[in-house]
């Protein structure tokens, strides 16, 4: 009994935490159902009067939300995809093969996650503009743009290598000794034991890439390749600040993807944090 009371507090201070990230949340959806008479009202009201559905219709009507929901999908699955092949690959000769120097060349190239990713969209941007004079099916306002810089990252390979490191040497040894090379060792052995890893990584890459707003705003042109982040803001430029109700609608739309994808890799998500911790 005495250490159920123990666990009140750290409880309490749990659950404090949990209403601190949702209400906003909360509020996001009751401000997207109130018509515009009652965005300002004090006390704030929770729950509207007249739930203003037409604000969901509204908003989607008002811009080329479909297009922009496309192109959001293409990217964010794109560059998961990627990013979980290039880690994987990576994270297995950091972590399995042994050569000179392995570590070392782990260590630096860790340490580019030092490096703020405002620092590098300069020479990047140059870098696609380059591309571009030779085809512009590689430069800018492209898919190419928006999904080439960002298919492999150190905290992909970080995470990946930490899983790859528990699986015990012996699953190798008898892989090899069945004529499993290294890559059907990857496949059939790592890969499936590793699910909480690749699950994790391939939230955060989708989350960080689907709400990524500087580099498409840089980068894109035409609405034909605008992402939802910059569909956002037409409502800010061309409806005006005022137009809460239609904002927040267009914010649940953005939000749902990435909620919906966390509910599915929920389990495995936090299997995945868990596991990063263990030192072998």
């Amino acid at each position: 009994m005495s250490k159920k009371l123990a666990n009140i507090p750290i409880h309490a201070l749990l659950i404090v935490g949990a209403l601190a990230m949702i209400l906003p949340y909360g509020w996001m959806i009751s401000t997207s159902l109130k018509a515009q008479s009652e965005m300002f009202t004090y006390p704030p009201q929770w729950i509207p009067t007249e739930f203003a559905w037409q604000n969901y219709v509204r908003a989607w009507q008002s811009a080329p939300f479909a297009k922009y929901f496309f192109n959001s999908i293409v990217v964010a699955l794109a560059v998961t995809l990627g990013e979980l092949i290039t880690g994987a690959l990576a994270a297995f000769a950091f972590a399995r093969i042994r050569f000179p120097g392995r570590d070392a060349l782990f260590t630096i190239y860790l340490a580019s996650m030092m490096i703020p990713h405002q620092m590098t969209i300069i020479p990047s941007f140059l870098v696609l503009k380059t591309f571009g004079d030779l085809h512009p099916a590689f430069g800018l306002d492209t898919y190419f743009a928006l999904i080439a810089p960002f298919l492999a990252s150190a905290f992909g390979v970080f995470l990946l290598r930490q899983a790859f490191l528990q699986i015990p040497n012996e699953l190798e040894d008898a892989a090899i000794l069945d004529g499993c090379g290294r890559l059907g060792f990857l496949w059939r052995i790592v890969v499936p034991l590793s699910r909480p890893a690749f699950a994790t990584l391939a939230l955060f890459s989708f989350m960080g890439n689907w709400n990524s707003y500087l580099w498409p705003l840089i980068v894109t042109n035409s609405n034909d390749m605008r992402t939802v982040q910059i569909g956002l803001r037409y409502f800010v430029g061309q409806e005006g600040a005022s137009q809460w109700g239609l904002l927040m609608a267009a914010a649940v739309f953005v939000s749902l993807p990435v909620v919906i994808l966390y509910l599915f890799v929920q389990k495995q998500f936090v299997q995945g944090i868990a596991a990063t911790g263990i030192k072998q």
